[in-house]
């Protein structure tokens, strides 16, 4: 990788309550674009400290106040033309992590306005229907299977 690129890699985290109220974002640059908690490795920070971070940053809460778990599953894709830019020339794959971040209650959202511009907690069916990225939809639909998963 280059400096000044984004790294390939990033994290996709779904955060959900125990009924399974599922929190979506709406993109800044594209409204009706609705998302969980996504974004790109930084330096050399471990897979867990991104998801706590992008957590953090895109929605004011703290990770520790849930359970985030670790899916051990990634999702490769290709990265949006409008967005190659970002990464170093020949780039256009980008793996992504999969988490969950399951909380208690569903806590008021604090969005980076530059990021996002809307957020809404929804049932899992509805919230999977709303995301534009299959990724996303899929990962959201797991849900009810999720304590399978690895932590």
């Amino acid at each position: 990788m280059t400096a000044g690129h984004k790294q390939p890699v990033s994290v996709l985290v779904v955060i959900h309550t125990a009924a399974l109220d599922v929190l979506l974002l709406e993109r800044s640059a594209h409204p009706g674009f609705w998302q969980s908690v996504t974004g790109s490795r930084e330096g050399s920070e471990t897979l867990i400290d991104t998801a706590r971070r992008e957590v953090l940053e895109e929605t004011g809460i703290a990770t520790a106040n849930g359970l985030l778990v670790d899916w051990q599953m990634t999702n490769t894709f290709e990265i949006f033309t409008e967005w190659r830019h970002r990464y170093a020339p020949g780039v256009s794959q980008n793996v992504e992590y999969v988490f969950s971040l399951e909380l208690a209650d569903r806590p008021t959202i604090l969005t980076a306005p530059d990021e996002h511009r809307d957020w809404q907690w929804l049932p899992w069916r509805e919230a999977a229907e709303r995301c534009f990225s299959w990724s996303n939809r899929d990962a959201i639909l797991m849900l009810p299977k999720k304590p399978s998963f690895g932590t």
